[in-house]
């Protein structure tokens, strides 16, 4: 005589059906598709406010494996322009973001607050400078030296350049540094759009 199937607790069914499989699913697609991310400082304003929220593609540029910095398939480059969440060179326990200004193999110079590729004058309407003093800082505002950005490196900047610290203070950004494209603020309501 065969056993009746014991019915399953609703207790049961609420945690191996709907509470795990949950978890595991939002557990996938926050380590490999999408990271909510809070803007902490001024560095990125205008583009950016200070407690604007977004939503960050993790796949934007390829997969990596957590916690050890592996890109297991890589598909696409951060281009000029783009604005990336990363690990702060540092200090990699703290999330930075900031804005892709230069190439692997890049010239790149500063003088006088502009930025200089290969010797020509980038074009930036998204930047501003809100130091009045007029004073020029030399890692800041004035190199003596071009640097070229090595391979498998970015120079980021913030938008608001007299207060971001950035690329021009600790140097390009290692690709396997790089967590995630900004894609679209979500959140205060009136500021939601995507992020160019």
């Amino acid at each position: 005589m065969r056993k009746k199937n014991r019915p399953k607790s609703k207790i049961y069914e609420l945690i191996f059906e709907v509470i795990i499989p949950a978890l595991i699913l939002a557990l996938i697609i926050r380590t490999f598709v999408i990271q909510a991310f809070k803007i902490p400082s001024e560095s990125m304003v205008p583009t950016l406010q200070i407690g604007d929220h977004l939503f960050v593609l993790k796949f934007a540029y390829g997969i990596s494996i957590p916690f050890i910095d592996k890109k297991i398939m890589e598909w696409n480059s951060p281009k000029r322009g783009d604005i990336i969440v990363f690990r702060y060179p540092d200090d990699p326990k703290r999330d930075f973001i900031k804005r892709t200004i230069g190439l692997p193999g890049e010239k790149i110079q500063i003088k006088h607050k502009q930025v200089y590729i290969n010797d020509k004058s980038l074009g930036e309407d998204y930047k501003i400078h809100t130091d009045i003093s007029g004073i020029e800082q030399p890692t800041r505002d004035m190199w003596e030296k071009a640097i070229i950005i090595p391979q498998d490196s970015y120079f980021m900047m913030g938008d608001n350049r007299d207060s971001s610290l950035d690329s021009r203070f600790w140097g390009p950004l290692s690709k396997n540094l790089i967590k995630g494209k900004a894609f679209i603020i979500y959140w205060p309501p009136w500021r939601i759009r995507l992020i160019k």
